[in-house]
């Protein structure tokens, strides 16, 4: 799989600056997640040229972008027919109807059209009956009425004889409950496979991040809803997420709340559904990083209505007036060899959960600006406020502040907790050190003594919109320069 590097190379090394991980389509039918991730690498370079913004971004931050973790099965869902809702899974072909042949119960496409429907058919006991004023419409008869047709389900034949349609195609399993945090079998966790990181494609991802630990924060684009959804997936694992975590959390979702119209800030376990082994709770959990997932489209961005999801005559009416039919698969006859006369029709699988293409770039550029304030709000630190005091003997006392100007700590909690990632160095080059120290309070005259390598001030954290002071004893130099170390946080340096 592709990962596009991008940061401004002149100002140092990508692995140097604070770091944002962008993916998208890990579900395979979620394709517009790709799409999303390459607005942003667009985006980035475009308007590096003219933009200051940008220019200063990229000079302090580096942005890794996967636009695809499931490309194969991506290719599936444009080349072959599927629902708007297949394939979520990779192309592996499992036995998933247990009888012990796979994938001999494929995706039938009647009509030709590369989009599995459905299928309806004419009943003298049918419970549905066709809108006179909008034919494509089904709509239910009342408790005391029969009407004129019965849903016979998904667009499809039964190819193995076991009774149902389309039950045996490439195999279900979920490639986003397959990372190796709170990971639980599938007789407990739907989707998963036999073990964390099974799929190459996640161990992959997951090789890259460990190897990069500038990565500070990171998102992974989904579809649909509207959410900026953050873990834990499962309520067993709620304690793991903190209150100083989500303060940072909450300032961020908060202000992409206001950035995406239509979209909601939620927690996945308590607003959704349980979810086990999932990667965003594998970026927090394993690696300390701030991680979203935002569940792209909602119905709110066709007419600025919360209509709500499925809305059938909200989705009729976006393809009458916005779409212009381009969305819907109008009901024509078919001679089906099990259930004899039915009508196929009904929407395609581009519409529903994918935008309309006329929506795509509002929400792409939307959705890039918030990973954007995100990145942005990776640490940035600078030494200021160097200060000496002559204690005489030939010693000299020198301290440093070293700031953090954004609102992402160096170490999150969870960081901490776990001592995930090393600590950021304070270092003090061409001078002869005696002592080293971390000032606890100053005003108080509480000092923490490095006494190992106290020229190098090892700083377990250095908080969000704060600072951090080191104070030197120092027996020669006049010209020496102070450097910053961070491995979340990038590096800074004063020279005198």
């Amino acid at each position: 799989i592709m990962t596009l590097t991008i940061t401004d190379f002149s100002t140092g090394k990508d692995t140097d600056k604070p770091a944002m991980w962008i993916d998208g389509n890990i579900h395979s039918n979620e394709v517009q997640g790709a799409e999303f991730a390459l607005y942003s690498a667009w985006y980035l370079t475009e308007m590096h040229a003219d933009t200051e913004f940008i220019q200063e971004l990229l000079r302090d931050k580096t942005f890794y972008i996967t636009p695809t973790i499931n490309p194969d099965a991506r290719n599936d869902f444009f080349l072959k027919p599927n629902t708007a809702n297949t394939p979520r899974s990779g192309v592996m072909v499992l036995d998933n109807d247990g009888d012990g042949e796979a994938g001999e119960d494929e995706m039938d496409d009647l009509n030709g059209d590369g989009h599995i429907t459905m299928m309806i058919r004419k009943s003298p006991t049918g419970r549905y009956i066709k809108d006179p004023l909008d034919p494509r419409r089904l709509m239910p008869v009342g408790p005391d009425q029969v009407g004129d047709y019965e849903m016979v389900g998904q667009e499809g034949t039964d190819l193995d004889g076991d009774g149902r349609i389309n039950d045996d195609d490439v195999g279900y399993y979920d490639p986003n409950r397959d990372w190796g945090w709170n990971w639980q079998p599938d007789y407990v966790q739907r989707g998963a496979l036999k073990y964390p990181f099974t799929l190459s494609e996640n161990r992959a991802v997951m090789e890259f991040v460990m190897k990069h630990p500038n990565i500070a924060g990171a998102q992974s684009y989904h579809n649909y809803g509207g959410m900026i959804l953050r873990g834990p997936g499962a309520e067993e694992d709620v304690e793991t997420y903190n209150r100083e975590d989500i303060r940072i959390y909450d300032a961020i979702a908060k202000k992409g709340e206001e950035m995406m119209p239509g979209y909601r800030y939620l927690t996945v376990y308590k607003d959704l559904y349980s979810v086990f082994g999932g990667e965003l709770d594998w970026f927090y959990g394993n690696r300390g990083i701030f991680t979203y997932s935002n569940e792209l489209m909602v119905s709110y961005l066709y007419f600025h209505q919360n209509a709500g999801r499925g809305n059938q005559e909200e989705q009729l009416k976006v393809d009458k007036l916005l779409t212009f039919g381009d969305a819907f698969v109008d009901w024509e006859s078919y001679d089906h060899p099990q259930f004899g006369e039915v009508e196929i029709g009904g929407f395609k699988k581009t519409f529903g959960r994918a935008h309309p293409g006329f929506l795509l770039e509002q929400d792409a550029h939307r959705n890039s600006a918030f990973t954007i304030y995100h990145a942005y709000h990776t640490p940035k630190l600078s030494v200021m406020d160097v200060k000496e005091e002559d204690l005489g003997g030939g010693l000299k006392e020198i301290t440093a502040t070293i700031f953090n100007e954004r609102m992402m700590p160096t170490h999150s909690s969870q960081d901490l907790k776990y001592n995930i990632e090393r600590p950021d160095y304070v270092s003090i080059e061409g001078a002869k050190v005696v002592a080293g120290f971390v000032v606890e309070d100053e005003d108080f005259k509480r000092y923490q003594e490095q006494k190992l390598r106290p020229e190098r001030i090892a700083v377990e954290n250095i908080p969000g919109m704060g600072a951090v002071k080191v104070r030197w004893i120092v027996s020669s130099g006049s010209n020496y320069s102070i450097k910053v170390d961070s491995a979340k946080g990038g590096k800074a340096s004063w020279s005198k």
